[in-house]
C-alpha cells in the first residue's frame, strides 16, 4: 500500500475532517430524524469521545501517566473520533435505502475506523495498544448511539441534499490540511503540569528497561 494512500486513510480520523462533519451531521440529525433527543445523544457521544481522548493525553504528556509495558501513551484520537464518527454518518445517509443495503452502508462505516486503525500503525504513529483502545472506545460510543435510535425513522435525501451535506467534508477531503490538536495538547499539558517539555514515548519506554 503506498504512503499516499495511507495518508488518504489517516485523514478520515483526522479533527480538520471530523469535527466540521459531526456539527453537520448534528444539523442533518435535528431535521431527519423523528427523535428530537437524538442531536442531544449525538453531541453528547461525540465530545465524551474527544474529551476522553484528550484526558488520556494530557495525563501522559503532562503526568507521564502511561503503560510502558503496553507502549500506552492515550488513546488514538484518529481511531477513537472515527469509530466514533463514520458509523453513525452512515446510518445517517442511508436512513431510507432497504434494510440489506442500509446494513451495508453501516458496515462500511464500521470499516473506515479500522481501516484508519491500520492506517496509523503501519504509519508508526501509535501502537497496537492505543489504536485498539481507540477503536473500542469509538466503536462503543456509536454502537450506544445507533442502540438508541433502533425505532427512531429517518427520512430521505434528495440527491440535492446530499450533495449540500457532504459539499464540506468532501472540499476538507481534497484540500487535505491537518488539525494541530496534538501541538496544542501537548502545550497545554505543560501548562496544566507546569513542566518544561512534554513527556514523550521514548521517555516512558526507558522505565520498562
Amino acid at each position: 500500500m503506498s504512503w499516499h494512500i495511507l495518508h488518504i486513510l489517516t485523514y478520515f480520523g483526522d479533527s480538520m475532517l471530523l469535527i466540521p462533519t459531526a456539527v453537520i451531521m448534528a444539523v442533518l440529525i435535528t431535521w431527519k430524524n423523528s427523535d428530537r433527543r437524538a442531536v442531544w445523544y449525538w453531541a453528547l457521544a461525540f465530545c465524551a469521545a474527544g474529551a476522553i481522548v484528550s484526558l488520556s493525553k494530557i495525563a501522559f504528556l503532562g503526568f507521564g501517566i502511561g503503560s510502558a509495558r503496553f507502549n500506552f501513551t492515550g488513546f488514538s484520537g484518529h481511531s477513537a473520533m472515527s469509530a466514533t464518527l463514520w458509523p453513525v454518518m452512515l446510518w445517517l445517509l442511508s436512513g431510507r435505502l432497504r434494510s440489506a443495503w442500509r446494513g451495508v452502508a453501516v458496515a462500511i462505516g464500521y470499516l473506515i475506523p479500522l481501516m484508519v486503525g491500520a492506517s496509523r500503525l503501519i504509519l508508526n504513529y501509535h501502537s497496537k495498544s492505543e489504536v485498539i483502545t481507540g477503536l473500542i472506545l469509538g466503536f462503543t460510543l456509536s454502537t450506544a448511539f445507533l442502540v438508541s435510535q433502533r425505532r427512531s425513522e429517518l427520512k430521505g435525501f434528495s440527491t440535492g441534499q446530499l450533495c449540500i451535506a457532504l459539499l464540506l467534508p468532501l472540499l476538507l477531503l481534497g484540500h487535505g490540511r491537518l488539525a494541530t490538536t496534538q501541538q496544542f495538547l501537548q502545550r497545554l499539558s505543560v501548562q496544566i503540569a507546569g513542566i518544561d517539555h512534554a513527556w514523550t514515548r521514548a521517555e516512558l519506554l526507558k522505565l520498562r528497561q
